[in-house]
């Protein structure tokens, strides 16, 4: 794709479309004039790259040049209003069927505008006049929901629109419903050009094998919630905000309203200015909420996956994943809500509290083969690694701030699995492998102090890696006949560490450096 300065510079909102929107519409005009009326199209355009302009500008051509209806369909009641403002502004007068709409003048209507549920109620009442409804155009067509419709349009042509051609159940695979998949411009092609702000992604290792998949192949909210939840969680997402994106103007997605509520309240009591939302809000309270988002400068907006569709703020600056997920879909969704241009916003920053990063790979990432994943979900689906596995990838990276206290350390990771496995190999106890994690802490503590003191002040700022280190040891040890946990228990590593460092301090320094410690 080619895009030239000219073409940057005159954007506007409405009917302008660019040359990659120009190019798809071609694309799907020729596949209408070459397919038989009843063909399933699938068309993938990535979250900002404009697929309402898209299909309301095929609606208009197509209802210029045929003698049929057509009728758009989405998923929620808002996308509807969205849909219809846009039809509107490319001048085709449309209707929406909602469940208080007046049907009896739909004779001067050749375009409607309906969700889902809806549609279906007053389609099984007999109560809309499908009979001359030629395109059929889907939004967001990953959503099952919309498959038990198509028995009602045996003869129309379907065109179905989505940034991600996964379907949201492995039962009901998206090739089993259309017959092609057009791929549209990729998400690195429309940052290079312009059309999209890039993502600085930042990855928090977190341990998520407590969470729980439920039976719509994800994880659950109960089992989400209970960890993300915990104080040491909530601790580690604000401490996150505060390293990446502090004063940014931010959106929270999280997996649970009560996460959220504790989200909430945990930057409410760090003095941020935050709200929450989500779908128990009135209209009229979300309504006051993103007017706030909009206008506040590093606002804080924590939400439950109501924001993941439908919602375009181009002042987004960061987005925080607070929740784990096995949806690349919902993934792609939650990142894109900060993709949107501004004419001095370039790049936005991710946080990931998930490993939705490791799980997926970097968003937009040039490996995906979209055709592939159409044809063949599963095979997809069935090379995603699993969290055990993602998480013994692992390894421990300390905070910029915490590693400049150590900086004398030319290396401050210590390896548990391999000292594990070699230690076994030599016939040794798997309990020295703590002992020698403890010699290692102690020694890059030594390194970065002038006594004792300080010594143990920086053993203290080692929680993080201590737990980390911990948590890699039983993982080795509970796939051997061995268990020592239960040495663990009570802070046996942080006392023994300490009491390392009082008995050994001047022989390791003197060790270090080549003199013992100064005494003033």
């Amino acid at each position: 794709m080619s895009v030239s300065k000219t073409e940057l510079e005159e954007r506007k909102a409405g009917k302008d479309l660019y040359s990659y929107q120009k190019g798809a519409i071609d694309k799907i005009f020729t596949s209408f004039e070459e397919s038989p009326a009843d063909y399933h199209l699938l068309y993938q355009l990535p979250t900002g790259g404009g697929k309402t302009v898209i299909f309301s500008e095929i609606v208009r051509q197509f209802l210029k040049t045929h003698k049929k209806k057509v009728l758009v369909m989405t998923h929620r009641i808002e996308l509807c209003r969205q849909t219809s403002n846009v039809l509107t502004e490319f001048g085709v007068n449309n209707k929406v069927v909602d469940s208080k709409a007046d049907l009896s003048d739909q004779a001067d209507y050749s375009c409607f505008v309906a969700m889902v549920e809806t549609l279906n109620n007053r389609l099984n009442d007999d109560k809309l006049d499908i009979s001359d409804i030629g395109l059929v155009i889907i939004d967001e067509a990953h959503y099952n929901s919309f498959t038990k419709l198509f028995k009602f349009f045996s003869q129309s042509f379907i065109l179905g629109v989505t940034a991600t051609p996964l379907s949201s159940s492995m039962e009901l695979p998206m090739t089993d419903n259309y017959d092609e998949l057009i791929v549209g411009e990729s998400i690195e092609s429309l940052i290079e050009n312009g059309f999209l702000a890039r993502a600085e992604m930042f990855s928090y290792n977190v341990g998520l094998t407590s969470l729980v998949v439920g039976a719509n192949g994800d994880y659950t909210v109960k089992s989400s919630e209970d960890l993300y939840t915990a104080s040491d969680m909530l601790s580690k997402l604000v401490q996150a905000y505060e390293e990446r994106c502090k004063g940014k103007k931010t959106l929270i997605f999280n997996n649970g309203i009560n996460t959220s509520l504790h989200v909430y309240d945990s930057f409410r009591r760090a003095g941020y200015p935050v709200a929450h939302l989500d779908n128990t809000n009135t209209k009229k309270e979300r309504a006051m909420i993103l007017k706030w988002f909009k206008k506040t400068p590093g606002a804080i907006l924590t939400s439950v996956s109501i924001l993941t569709t439908g919602f375009d703020e181009p002042t987004v600056e960061s987005i925080i994943l607070n929740r784990a997920t096995k949806s690349l879909t919902l993934y792609y969704q939650m990142i894109g809500r900060g993709s949107r241009i501004l004419k001095d916003k370039k790049s936005f920053s991710v946080i990931d509290l998930g490993n939705n990063f490791h799980r997926f790979g970097a968003w937009g990432g040039e490996d995906l083969d979209w055709q592939r994943i159409f044809r063949s979900p599963n095979y997809y689906l069935d090379a995603i690694l699993s969290d055990d596995e993602l998480e013994s990838n692992f390894r421990y990276e300390m905070p910029d701030a915490l590693r400049a206290e150590f900086a004398k350390s030319k290396d401050v990771y210590f390896d548990i699995q391999k000292t594990y496995v070699s230690s076994i190999r030599n016939g040794e106890s798997s309990k020295v492998v703590l002992e020698r994690s403890i010699e290692h802490h102690a020694k890059i503590c030594i390194e970065n102090s002038e006594d004792v003191y300080d010594a143990l002040g920086l053993a203290k700022m080692l929680g993080d890696d201590i737990d980390f280190r911990i948590q890699r040891y039983t993982k080795c040890i509970s796939k051997s006949t061995f268990n020592f946990v239960e040495w663990l228990k009570g802070g046996d590593y942080r006392k023994k560490l300490n009491a390392y460092l009082r008995s050994n301090f001047d022989e390791v320094f003197e060790e270090i450096h080549g003199h013992p410690p100064i005494e003033e």
